[in-house]
């Protein structure tokens, strides 16, 4: 991947997760949320919380969303991440 983060921003990779309602009916792709925890890819040359690998949590309907290589991937401000797993 050539790709580098400038400044204090972060490019993830969105974990997947597969959502049922209560009743065990599992919800397509366009009825659910997307999942507000990924896993770094790379990290930007402020960014000194996180490294590649980590698991974050992060701020909903947060960062942009781009494809690279056939991949969908997330560019977020290291403000818009809440935490580490």
């Amino acid at each position: 991947m050539n790709f580098k983060p400038l400044g204090k921003r972060v490019l993830v990779k969105r974990t997947e997760v597969e959502q049922k309602t209560a009743s065990g009916i599992i919800l397509v792709d366009s009825a659910k949320e997307k999942p507000n925890t990924a896993v770094v890819k790379a990290v930007g040359s402020e960014v000194k919380e996180l490294k590649e690998g980590d698991t974050i949590v992060f701020e909903q309907y947060r960062g942009t969303e781009f494809t690279l290589d056939g991949e969908d991937y997330l560019v977020l401000d290291i403000e818009n991440i809440i935490g580490v797993m």
